[in-house]
């Protein structure tokens, strides 16, 4: 364990040591977080593989205390080393991907399309090696005894590790907090697309048998054929039937009981950042208005923890800063929703 005799938890947080400013090396942390620098498929706007790195950075002005698991800091949190192979790779694949788009959106045929046809091939290939690589990197973790938790990057990311989750939890559920459904399958052509995520988390990952999703407000007929025809797998508070609820005198600590009365008693957590209000995410990759308070969401986890289930593991995904300003708030809320999902995972 880290020796924190000279470790000042009120002092300036220092790059120095790792995320939150915290002197935890690998093997002295209880939970440790695996960044994923990828987007090669995100639909409208990019920045979301640099989210990991924007999260290390705003995480040094976040105070430590967090009244609803004092000192979980003490424990241990270590940020790996950001992989820039994977970087690099997501970086080449995206402008492949963006040229796909492209054609498609003007009327065009990738299959009709050689050229294209290959890049996407090529595009599919590097999901697929991604997802294995976060599998192998989560599945270690997991063999240690760590807990863990990832940071997106763009949703596609956390396949591999609920895959690696599966190997040891033979039944769980998903809590995805989302403005989208996710639930398309190979969305404009891409095999492991962002919004493709919990479709191929339903269809490769038996173990999960119920995933309860939060906050969706944007989605198609097809996913909407998908939860409506998964003999209750899947389900969805929309955030329109949420909202319409308060207005006719429904308590957010009752919505959220019944949220959580759908989930079985392991639960991960994956939180797209665009779940919340756009406000507080505007650089995210597809901003969609309605959303949560970031409060809100802690509320929702804090009655999740009291109601006794277990939380075993989590990511906080399509964080994204876009052209740095100095407005910009998406890290300091994204690196917030990370230190809470931290101190609750650790929480006892």
């Amino acid at each position: 364990m880290a020796d924190l005799a000279n470790f000042d938890p009120n002092s300036v947080g220092l790059k120095t040591n790792n995320i939150f400013g915290l002197p935890f090396k690998e093997d002295e942390a209880a939970l440790v977080l695996l960044p994923v620098p990828w987007e090669v498929t995100v639909s409208y706007r990019q920045g979301t593989a640099r989210g990991p790195e924007n999260i290390f950075d705003a995480s040094m002005q976040i105070d430590l205390y967090d009244p609803d698991v004092v000192d979980g800091w003490k424990k241990g949190f270590h940020m790996l080393p950001v992989d820039k192979n994977i970087r690099k790779k997501s970086d080449f694949l995206r402008q492949c991907a963006e040229l796909i788009i492209s054609h498609l959106t003007e009327g065009g045929s990738v299959e009709e399309n050689g050229q294209l046809a290959n890049k996407l091939q090529g595009i599919n290939e590097g999901g697929e090696m991604m997802c294995n690589w976060v599998q192998e990197m989560t599945a270690r973790l997991l063999k240690e005894g760590r807990k863990v938790g990832l940071i997106g990057g763009d949703h596609s990311t956390p396949l591999g590790f609920i895959k690696a989750l599966a190997e040891i939890h033979p039944e769980f559920g998903v809590l995805q907090i989302d403005a989208h459904a996710d639930l398309r399958n190979a969305f404009e052509g891409f095999t492991y697309s962002h919004a493709s995520i919990m479709y191929n988390v339903l269809n490769m990952v038996p173990q999960v048998k119920k995933l309860v999703q939060v906050g969706v407000r944007d989605y198609c007929d097809e996913e909407l054929e998908v939860i409506q025809n998964s003999n209750g797998r899947v389900e969805t508070f929309f955030d329109k039937n949420i909202k319409e609820q308060q207005y006719e005198g429904a308590t957010w600590k009752q919505i959220c009981l019944n949220i959580i009365d759908k989930l079985p008693q392991k639960v991960y957590v994956s939180f797209d950042i665009d779940g919340l209000d756009p406000k507080l995410c505007p650089n995210t990759g597809t901003p969609v208005p309605g959303g949560f308070e970031l409060e809100q969401v802690f509320y929702l986890f804090k009655q999740l923890k009291l109601s006794g289930r277990e939380l075993i593991g989590f990511d906080v995904n399509e964080v994204s800063t876009g052209i740095q300003t100095a407005d910009n708030i998406d890290a300091i809320v994204g690196a917030r929703a990370l230190y809470k999902l931290c101190n609750l995972m650790v929480a006892e």
